[in-house]
């Protein structure tokens, strides 16, 4: 017995730091929105309980609403394409790490290489590199003879959300190759030989050997795309600004929520229950479908 409580001390003592990092810097300021929500604010003065109102304005009244669900179908957007082109070319280059290349080991490094950078610094290159007058990616397709493509692709609502789609793919693309490449490295040898003397190629291989036997990893890395693109606000705050630039058609959750709770240089707009009110909305979406989608997954790995 004295064992047994000394061991649930000792626990308690390892968890305890833990606790309460999540407790101050999550907990409470989650509450704290719900409480934020309630309320009707002018400026930083709290004024009167308005129960459900500020839900209501940001939900069904115009034009909050309209803001509210432009920016979550931006979210979604990015989500969809992110699983495109990040998830899915990080399969095929942990695929590719996984054939041992000549000079594989550089190359692990090398894709891995961005996702340590600071998400500032990463959207600040690029911020230069896509600059229509002296950005290198023009230059570069003027001196290869596409010049015709050469885009102020910041600059048009046609091709501002798609660039920082392809910027946020190359920034974080090494985080789900390695995730899938450890998962593809503890197949089993003889299955993979296996799969090769009946006449297996690559694209069988990807497709009916290994794919199914990385569900794991690709639970991982489907789940934190999905909270990383419904929580996105560094890349599109430091290359397009927090008004969603150009027109608002990189306008996403976060920035609209940072701009309604603390105001912007061009609305002036500051109302603390209204983006305690998106940020709640945030939370719960996040929560359930995350909730959901990872028992879904985890079924198909069983069923695997």
């Amino acid at each position: 017995m004295q064992r047994t409580w000394r061991r649930r001390l000792w626990i308690a003592f390892l968890l305890a730091p833990g606790l309460a990092v999540m407790t101050v810097f999550v907990v409470v300021p989650l509450a704290s929105a719900l409480a934020y929500s309630l309320y009707s604010w002018n400026g930083l003065a709290r004024g009167g309980f308005a129960g459900l109102e500020n839900f209501r304005l940001v939900l069904f009244q115009e034009p909050f609403s309209s803001w509210t669900f432009r920016a979550f179908a931006h979210n979604a957007i990015v989500f969809c394409g992110l699983m495109v082109v990040q998830n899915a070319l990080a399969y095929l280059i942990a695929f590719a790490l996984l054939t041992a290349l000549p000079g594989h080991r550089f190359h692990q490094v090398a894709v891995f290489l961005p996702v340590v950078l600071s998400t500032v610094i990463v959207g600040f290159l690029w911020k230069l590199l896509l600059n229509p007058i002296f950005g290198l990616v023009n230059q570069g397709l003027v001196a290869i003879g596409l010049s015709a493509w050469a885009q102020p692709w910041l600059g048009q609502p046609e091709t501002a959300l798609a660039s920082l789609i392809v910027v946020n793919a190359w920034h974080w693309i090494g985080f789900p190759a390695l995730v899938f490449l450890a998962a593809m490295q503890r197949i089993p040898r003889e299955v993979i030989e296996a799969a090769r003397l009946d006449g297996a190629g690559d694209g069988v291989m990807m497709r009916r050997i290994i794919w199914p036997l990385v569900a794991p990893a690709t639970t991982i890395a489907v789940i934190l795309m999905f909270i990383g693109s419904f929580n996105w606000f560094e890349l599109p705050y430091v290359m397009t600004g927090l008004d969603g630039s150009p027109g608002g058609a990189t306008d996403v959750l976060g920035l609209y929520f940072y701009r309604t709770a603390f105001g912007s240089p061009t609305s002036g707009l500051q109302d603390f229950g209204r983006g305690s009110a998106l940020a709640v909305l945030m939370f719960a979406f996040i929560i359930v479908v995350a909730t959901w989608w990872t028992r879904a997954l985890r079924r198909r790995e069983i069923e695997v």
